[in-house]
Protein backbone atom coordinates (compact mmCIF):
# COMPACT_ATOMS: atom_id res chain seq x y z
CA UNK A 1 0.00 0.00 0.00
CA UNK A 2 3.08 2.65 0.88
CA UNK A 3 4.42 2.10 -2.47
CA UNK A 4 1.11 2.00 -4.48
CA UNK A 5 0.49 5.58 -1.60
CA UNK A 6 4.08 6.50 -2.87
CA UNK A 7 3.63 5.90 -7.02
CA UNK A 8 0.65 7.75 -6.85
CA UNK A 9 2.30 11.14 -5.07
CA UNK A 10 4.93 10.75 -6.91
CA UNK A 11 3.89 10.42 -10.63
CA UNK A 12 -0.07 11.91 -10.50
CA UNK A 13 0.58 14.61 -8.38
CA UNK A 14 4.54 15.39 -8.79
CA UNK A 15 5.76 14.59 -5.29
CA UNK A 16 9.26 14.38 -5.50
CA UNK A 17 9.51 11.02 -3.30
CA UNK A 18 12.06 9.25 -0.58
CA UNK A 19 14.48 8.44 -3.31
CA UNK A 20 14.82 11.92 -4.46
CA UNK A 21 14.90 13.19 -1.43
CA UNK A 22 17.70 11.15 -0.46
CA UNK A 23 19.34 11.82 -3.24
CA UNK A 24 19.03 15.61 -2.72
CA UNK A 25 20.39 14.92 1.09
CA UNK A 26 23.20 12.93 -0.09
CA UNK A 27 22.18 10.28 1.70
CA UNK A 28 22.54 6.56 1.24
CA UNK A 29 25.84 7.39 -1.40
CA UNK A 30 23.08 8.26 -4.13
CA UNK A 31 24.15 10.54 -6.84
CA UNK A 32 22.85 14.57 -6.43
CA UNK A 33 20.43 15.30 -8.28
CA UNK A 34 21.26 17.05 -12.00
CA UNK A 35 18.16 19.53 -10.85
CA UNK A 36 17.56 20.23 -7.02
CA UNK A 37 14.69 20.36 -5.17
CA UNK A 38 12.75 23.69 -4.33
CA UNK A 39 11.66 24.54 -0.84
CA UNK A 40 8.26 23.32 -1.72
CA UNK A 41 9.18 19.89 -3.01
CA UNK A 42 11.31 19.71 0.16
CA UNK A 43 8.73 20.40 2.37
CA UNK A 44 6.76 17.47 -0.15
CA UNK A 45 9.14 14.85 0.21
CA UNK A 46 9.37 15.11 4.09
CA UNK A 47 5.81 14.58 4.18
CA UNK A 48 6.40 11.57 2.01
CA UNK A 49 9.34 10.16 4.45
CA UNK A 50 6.99 10.74 7.03
CA UNK A 51 4.06 9.01 5.29
CA UNK A 52 6.43 5.70 4.80
CA UNK A 53 7.31 6.20 8.75
CA UNK A 54 4.04 5.94 9.78
CA UNK A 55 3.13 2.97 8.03
CA UNK A 56 5.81 1.08 9.03
CA UNK A 57 5.02 1.89 12.38
CA UNK A 58 1.18 0.89 11.81
CA UNK A 59 2.76 -2.59 10.36
CA UNK A 60 5.06 -3.11 13.40
CA UNK A 61 2.01 -1.89 16.30
CA UNK A 62 -1.27 -3.61 14.82
CA UNK A 63 0.13 -6.76 15.23
CA UNK A 64 0.97 -5.89 18.82
CA UNK A 65 -2.31 -4.36 19.24
CA UNK A 66 -4.16 -7.72 17.81
CA UNK A 67 -1.74 -9.74 19.64
CA UNK A 68 -4.99 -11.41 20.98
CA UNK A 69 -6.78 -12.24 17.55
CA UNK A 70 -6.62 -15.79 16.09
CA UNK A 71 -4.21 -15.48 12.73
CA UNK A 72 -7.41 -17.52 10.85
CA UNK A 73 -9.60 -14.20 12.15
CA UNK A 74 -6.44 -12.09 10.40
CA UNK A 75 -6.41 -14.37 7.31
CA UNK A 76 -10.52 -13.66 7.00
CA UNK A 77 -10.56 -10.35 7.74
CA UNK A 78 -8.07 -9.92 4.74
CA UNK A 79 -10.70 -12.09 2.28
CA UNK A 80 -12.99 -9.80 3.32
CA UNK A 81 -10.91 -6.76 2.07
CA UNK A 82 -10.73 -8.53 -1.09
CA UNK A 83 -13.88 -9.60 -1.52
CA UNK A 84 -14.71 -5.84 -1.22
CA UNK A 85 -12.43 -4.44 -3.36
CA UNK A 86 -13.39 -7.19 -6.28
CA UNK A 87 -17.18 -6.63 -5.68
CA UNK A 88 -16.73 -2.84 -6.00
CA UNK A 89 -14.83 -3.39 -9.28
CA UNK A 90 -17.25 -5.34 -10.48
CA UNK A 91 -19.91 -2.55 -10.49
CA UNK A 92 -17.30 -0.09 -11.87
CA UNK A 93 -16.64 -1.81 -14.71
CA UNK A 94 -20.07 -2.82 -15.41
CA UNK A 95 -20.95 0.61 -15.21
CA UNK A 96 -17.92 1.96 -17.57
CA UNK A 97 -19.04 -0.26 -19.79
CA UNK A 98 -22.51 0.30 -20.43
CA UNK A 99 -21.68 3.79 -20.53
CA UNK A 100 -19.02 3.80 -22.36
CA UNK A 101 -20.69 1.75 -25.52
CA UNK A 102 -23.52 3.65 -25.38
CA UNK A 103 -21.26 7.06 -25.41
CA UNK A 104 -19.08 5.56 -28.45
CA UNK A 105 -22.58 4.27 -30.17
CA UNK A 106 -24.01 7.83 -29.99
CA UNK A 107 -20.93 9.69 -31.50
CA UNK A 108 -20.31 6.78 -34.17
CA UNK A 109 -23.97 7.51 -35.08
CA UNK A 110 -23.67 11.40 -34.98
CA UNK A 111 -26.29 11.80 -32.25
CA UNK A 112 -24.70 12.40 -29.54
CA UNK A 113 -23.98 16.10 -30.33
CA UNK A 114 -27.91 16.49 -30.01
CA UNK A 115 -28.31 15.23 -26.88
CA UNK A 116 -25.37 17.07 -25.31
CA UNK A 117 -24.34 19.77 -27.22
CA UNK A 118 -20.85 20.47 -29.99
CA UNK A 119 -18.51 21.21 -26.78
CA UNK A 120 -19.46 18.23 -25.03
CA UNK A 121 -19.56 15.95 -27.57
CA UNK A 122 -15.94 17.16 -28.11
CA UNK A 123 -15.08 16.84 -24.84
CA UNK A 124 -16.20 13.19 -24.83
CA UNK A 125 -13.66 12.43 -27.73
CA UNK A 126 -11.30 13.02 -25.51
CA UNK A 127 -9.56 10.67 -23.31
CA UNK A 128 -8.24 12.63 -20.57
CA UNK A 129 -11.35 14.18 -20.47
CA UNK A 130 -14.15 10.77 -20.64
CA UNK A 131 -11.20 9.42 -18.08
CA UNK A 132 -11.56 12.41 -15.31
CA UNK A 133 -15.18 12.78 -15.70
CA UNK A 134 -17.47 9.67 -16.48
CA UNK A 135 -14.78 6.60 -15.52
CA UNK A 136 -13.53 8.02 -12.43
CA UNK A 137 -17.01 8.79 -10.90
CA UNK A 138 -18.12 5.73 -11.91
CA UNK A 139 -15.41 3.87 -10.15
CA UNK A 140 -15.92 5.66 -7.24
CA UNK A 141 -19.82 5.03 -7.44
CA UNK A 142 -18.76 1.14 -7.76
CA UNK A 143 -17.39 1.48 -4.27
CA UNK A 144 -20.56 3.08 -2.87
CA UNK A 145 -22.91 0.39 -4.64
CA UNK A 146 -19.99 -2.25 -3.17
CA UNK A 147 -20.99 -1.44 0.51
CA UNK A 148 -24.86 -1.74 0.15
CA UNK A 149 -24.49 -4.79 -2.58
CA UNK A 150 -22.63 -8.41 -1.00
CA UNK A 151 -22.55 -10.62 -4.14
CA UNK A 152 -19.37 -10.66 -6.30
CA UNK A 153 -20.42 -10.72 -9.41
CA UNK A 154 -18.80 -12.90 -11.25
CA UNK A 155 -21.58 -15.45 -12.56
CA UNK A 156 -23.50 -12.17 -14.13
CA UNK A 157 -20.30 -10.73 -15.73
CA UNK A 158 -19.64 -14.07 -17.54
CA UNK A 159 -23.55 -14.09 -18.37
CA UNK A 160 -22.92 -10.41 -19.77
CA UNK A 161 -20.05 -11.24 -21.96
CA UNK A 162 -22.07 -13.83 -23.57
CA UNK A 163 -25.20 -11.47 -23.99
CA UNK A 164 -22.52 -8.85 -26.03
CA UNK A 165 -20.60 -11.51 -27.83
CA UNK A 166 -24.34 -13.05 -28.98
CA UNK A 167 -25.54 -9.31 -30.09
CA UNK A 168 -22.24 -9.38 -32.27
CA UNK A 169 -23.16 -12.11 -33.83
CA UNK A 170 -26.84 -11.03 -34.24
CA UNK A 171 -26.31 -7.50 -35.51
CA UNK A 172 -23.12 -8.31 -38.00
CA UNK A 173 -24.81 -11.69 -39.70
CA UNK A 174 -28.35 -10.63 -39.68
CA UNK A 175 -27.86 -6.64 -39.86
CA UNK A 176 -24.62 -6.41 -41.07
CA UNK A 177 -23.83 -4.12 -38.57
CA UNK A 178 -20.45 -4.11 -36.72
CA UNK A 179 -18.70 -1.68 -34.69
CA UNK A 180 -15.31 -1.39 -33.13
CA UNK A 181 -16.68 -0.50 -29.21
CA UNK A 182 -18.82 -3.83 -29.28
CA UNK A 183 -15.63 -6.26 -29.36
CA UNK A 184 -14.11 -3.24 -27.08
CA UNK A 185 -16.63 -4.79 -24.47
CA UNK A 186 -16.12 -8.05 -24.52
CA UNK A 187 -12.99 -7.83 -24.30
CA UNK A 188 -12.61 -5.13 -21.58
CA UNK A 189 -15.58 -7.70 -19.45
CA UNK A 190 -13.65 -10.63 -20.34
CA UNK A 191 -10.23 -9.16 -19.20
CA UNK A 192 -12.00 -8.22 -15.57
CA UNK A 193 -13.88 -11.91 -15.25
CA UNK A 194 -10.32 -13.20 -15.61
CA UNK A 195 -7.87 -11.27 -13.43
CA UNK A 196 -10.77 -10.16 -10.50
CA UNK A 197 -11.58 -13.49 -10.22
CA UNK A 198 -8.66 -15.14 -9.56
CA UNK A 199 -7.80 -13.90 -5.70
CA UNK A 200 -11.38 -15.43 -5.21
CA UNK A 201 -10.70 -18.66 -7.22
CA UNK A 202 -7.17 -18.85 -5.11
CA UNK A 203 -9.37 -18.83 -1.70
CA UNK A 204 -11.91 -21.20 -2.94
CA UNK A 205 -9.58 -23.88 -4.01
CA UNK A 206 -11.05 -22.82 -7.68
CA UNK A 207 -7.40 -22.87 -9.37
CA UNK A 208 -5.83 -25.86 -11.06
CA UNK A 209 -3.02 -27.16 -9.08
CA UNK A 210 -0.50 -28.46 -11.60
CA UNK A 211 1.79 -30.57 -9.29
CA UNK A 212 0.73 -34.22 -8.35
CA UNK A 213 2.41 -34.57 -4.94
CA UNK A 214 0.21 -31.76 -3.44
CA UNK A 215 -2.67 -33.93 -3.01
CA UNK A 216 -0.67 -37.24 -1.17
CA UNK A 217 0.84 -34.44 0.98
CA UNK A 218 -0.60 -34.87 5.18
CA UNK A 219 -2.00 -31.57 6.58
CA UNK A 220 1.61 -30.28 7.76
CA UNK A 221 2.92 -30.73 4.57
CA UNK A 222 0.18 -28.65 2.78
CA UNK A 223 0.27 -26.23 5.15
CA UNK A 224 4.29 -26.02 4.45
CA UNK A 225 3.81 -26.12 0.78
CA UNK A 226 0.52 -23.30 0.99
CA UNK A 227 2.90 -20.80 3.18
CA UNK A 228 6.13 -21.24 1.05
CA UNK A 229 4.50 -21.21 -2.10
CA UNK A 230 2.77 -18.14 -1.26
CA UNK A 231 5.74 -16.35 0.11
CA UNK A 232 8.55 -16.80 -2.29
CA UNK A 233 5.92 -17.95 -5.69
CA UNK A 234 3.09 -15.69 -5.35
CA UNK A 235 4.21 -12.31 -3.20
CA UNK A 236 7.29 -12.65 -5.94
CA UNK A 237 4.94 -12.55 -8.75
CA UNK A 238 2.93 -10.03 -7.97
CA UNK A 239 5.49 -7.32 -7.00
CA UNK A 240 7.36 -8.78 -9.80
CA UNK A 241 4.62 -6.91 -11.51
CA UNK A 242 4.01 -4.20 -9.56
CA UNK A 243 7.39 -2.75 -9.38
CA UNK A 244 8.61 -3.57 -13.03
CA UNK A 245 5.41 -2.20 -14.19
CA UNK A 246 5.42 1.12 -12.11
CA UNK A 247 8.46 1.76 -11.35
CA UNK A 248 8.94 4.87 -13.54
CA UNK A 249 6.79 7.52 -15.27
CA UNK A 250 6.89 5.39 -18.61
CA UNK A 251 6.72 2.31 -17.22
CA UNK A 252 4.58 -0.42 -18.67
CA UNK A 253 1.47 -0.17 -16.15
CA UNK A 254 2.47 3.93 -15.17
CA UNK A 255 2.45 4.97 -18.63
CA UNK A 256 -1.10 3.94 -19.87
CA UNK A 257 -2.56 5.23 -16.70
CA UNK A 258 -0.76 8.50 -17.24
CA UNK A 259 -2.03 9.32 -20.96
CA UNK A 260 -5.60 7.72 -20.61
CA UNK A 261 -4.06 5.66 -23.27
CA UNK A 262 -6.67 4.09 -25.53
CA UNK A 263 -6.72 1.66 -28.84
CA UNK A 264 -5.86 3.23 -32.32
CA UNK A 265 -9.82 2.99 -33.57
CA UNK A 266 -11.31 6.44 -32.40
CA UNK A 267 -14.31 5.58 -32.32
CA UNK A 268 -14.28 2.49 -29.77
CA UNK A 269 -14.16 2.53 -25.81
CA UNK A 270 -11.85 4.52 -24.63
CA UNK A 271 -10.87 2.04 -22.21
CA UNK A 272 -7.43 0.44 -22.96
CA UNK A 273 -5.55 2.24 -20.19
CA UNK A 274 -8.05 1.05 -17.30
CA UNK A 275 -7.78 -3.02 -18.39
CA UNK A 276 -4.15 -2.27 -17.62
CA UNK A 277 -5.10 -0.86 -14.43
CA UNK A 278 -6.69 -4.66 -14.09
CA UNK A 279 -3.11 -5.45 -13.59
CA UNK A 280 -2.73 -3.52 -10.56
CA UNK A 281 -5.92 -4.82 -9.40
CA UNK A 282 -5.30 -8.14 -10.00
CA UNK A 283 -1.48 -7.62 -8.15
CA UNK A 284 -3.15 -5.87 -5.18
CA UNK A 285 -6.04 -8.36 -4.56
CA UNK A 286 -3.38 -11.44 -5.28
CA UNK A 287 -1.29 -10.15 -2.90
CA UNK A 288 -3.72 -9.42 -0.26
CA UNK A 289 -5.61 -12.91 -0.63
CA UNK A 290 -1.67 -14.87 -0.61
CA UNK A 291 -1.06 -12.93 2.72
CA UNK A 292 -4.70 -14.94 3.94
CA UNK A 293 -3.30 -17.91 2.39
CA UNK A 294 -0.06 -17.59 4.24
CA UNK A 295 -1.77 -16.71 7.82
CA UNK A 296 -4.05 -19.96 7.24
CA UNK A 297 -0.91 -22.10 6.51
CA UNK A 298 0.93 -20.90 9.59
CA UNK A 299 -2.43 -21.16 11.97
CA UNK A 300 -2.67 -25.04 10.65
CA UNK A 301 0.90 -25.18 11.35
CA UNK A 302 0.54 -23.72 14.80
CA UNK A 303 -2.86 -26.30 15.55
CA UNK A 304 -5.27 -23.23 15.55
CA UNK A 305 -8.78 -24.47 15.86
CA UNK A 306 -10.77 -24.00 12.48
CA UNK A 307 -13.22 -21.37 12.20
CA UNK A 308 -16.95 -22.28 11.76
CA UNK A 309 -18.26 -22.30 8.60
CA UNK A 310 -21.25 -20.41 9.02
CA UNK A 311 -19.30 -17.30 10.80
CA UNK A 312 -20.10 -13.90 8.75
CA UNK A 313 -16.57 -11.71 8.47
CA UNK A 314 -17.86 -9.30 5.54
CA UNK A 315 -17.80 -6.40 7.75
CA UNK A 316 -14.01 -7.16 8.77
CA UNK A 317 -15.32 -8.65 12.37
CA UNK A 318 -15.09 -11.64 13.96
CA UNK A 319 -17.83 -13.24 11.70
CA UNK A 320 -16.94 -13.97 7.87
CA UNK A 321 -19.47 -15.95 5.39
CA UNK A 322 -18.48 -19.44 4.30
CA UNK A 323 -20.07 -17.85 0.69
CA UNK A 324 -18.60 -14.49 -0.69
Amino acid sequence: MLFLLNNFLIFWWDWPGVLALSAHQGWFGLNPLSKPLIDEAITLGWIQVAIVFVGLGAAVVYPWLTRDVGLRTEAVRLTALVTYLVRALFWAILLIGIVDAVISFLRVEDLLIFLVGQQMTLDLGRTSYRGTYVHYPLVLLGFFIALFVRGLGFTWLALLIVVAEFSIVITRFIFSYEQAFMGDLVRFWYAALFLFASAYALITEGHVRVDVLYTHFSARGKAWANGIGSIFMGLSLCWVILTTGMWGRGSSLNGPLLSFEVSQQGYGMYVKYLMVGFLVTFSVTMTIQFMSYFLESVADLRGEPKLSEDRDLDNGEETVASGV
